[in-house]
């Protein structure tokens, strides 16, 4: 099995870029950089050298930076076949099925709609999940250009991932999510100590990423539109789960 590690880097306002390198062939990545500077900095100081960047869909907080990261590293950009116009530099164009490697770890792509019609996600078989806005911890991206429908198949997708499987979202909304969490299924003891360790990190300016998707099936009302608790809570036994998951998504956008 190969092995990944992983670097976060904050940037922007609640950003994350990923570095992930196979340590085998030393072949690194740069996941979704809005920025330049931050993302050398760190290269530098760990000594890799990046020979892909990787996009998941087109807002400009995720791919501002990739032009001129390409330029001064000489990597290769991989991103959405459906966004290829919207997502600058692709070289490698992926979609649903199609299996991405850096060195000797393999990724396997999923087509995730919801937040962005084009969004792709990469789940590297190793044991890390690269979701940017369709799955955060604790919470799911809005739906800015589709369907709750589109949305619940997505995180469907993921949900059925292994329970360690590292989860790496695009920003830092946990401890937000967390309190509207709560609003939703306040008496569920895994929400509930999962609040308490967010307020911890964050109290202590530490990331609350990765979680995982266990800790996200146990915890996370946007996974559960399923959960019978939930489902009486919000006064809809006999919705459909796409229909139980939009009505979390909209109390979110009006909380």
């Amino acid at each position: 099995m190969a092995t990944l590690e992983v670097e976060i880097i904050p940037v922007l306002a609640d950003n994350y870029v990923y570095l992930v390198r196979e340590s085998g062939s030393g072949a690194t990545a740069i996941i979704d950089p809005p920025v330049v500077e931050p993302v050398l900095e760190r290269l530098a100081e760990k000594g890799w050298k990046a020979t892909w960047i990787l996009a998941t869909h087109h807002h400009t907080d995720h791919v501002d930076g990739i032009l001129e990261l390409k330029r001064q590293t000489g990597a290769e950009v991989a991103g959405p076949a459906a966004d290829r116009a919207r997502v600058p530099g692709i070289d490698l164009a992926l979609s649903e099925g199609d299996h991405f490697r850096l060195g000797a770890a393999e990724a396997l792509v999923f087509d995730t709609p919801g937040h962005t019609r084009g969004h792709i996600s990469y789940w590297f078989k190793d044991g890390a999940l690269f979701c940017a806005d369709t799955l955060f911890s604790l919470g799911c991206g809005r739906l800015f250009e589709g369907t709750a429908e589109q949305m619940w198949s997505s995180l469907e997708k993921l949900r059925r991932l292994p329970a360690e499987t590292l989860v790496y979202c695009g920003h830092e909304y946990t401890q937000s999510n967390a309190r509207f969490a709560l609003t939703i299924d306040p008496e569920n003891p895994a929400l509930q100590a999962r609040a308490r360790e967010i307020d911890q990190q964050r109290a202590q300016g530490l990331p609350t990423i990765p979680t995982t998707i266990g800790a996200e099936r146990a915890a996370n009302p946007f996974l559960r539109p399923d959960d019978p608790v939930i489902r009486r809570r919000l006064e809809m036994e006999s919705a459909s789960d796409a229909e139980v998951f939009g009505e979390i998504r909209q109390r979110k956008d009006n909380s």
